[in-house]
């Protein structure tokens, strides 16, 4: 497991957990910042997974990533030409 989606899973618990206790003792804000830092969390392992994915595709297939991303490169480059015109 990557070390942001480790990082990622304890905020998420911890935000859960203030979360819950906000609830328990009816304090809004406390419930507010508890679902903040769970979906904070959330993002971070999600951050992670991608991360692990895009290293394992690098490994695997390193030129089918080098020409996706020229790709994009190129796609992004089209794009905001097209824009400043």
């Amino acid at each position: 497991m990557d070390t942001n989606s480790a990082e990622g899973r304890v905020k998420q618990l911890a935000g859960e957990v203030k979360g819950t206790v906000g609830a328990v003792l009816d304090d809004p804000a406390m419930q507010v910042s508890g679902k903040a830092k769970a979906l904070c969390g959330q993002s971070q392992q999600l951050v992670g997974d991608a991360a692990a994915v895009a290293r394992e595709a690098i490994a695997e297939k390193p030129l089918m990533v080098l020409g996706a991303a020229v790709a994009v490169g190129f796609a992004v480059g089209a794009l905001w030409a097209a824009r400043r015109e």
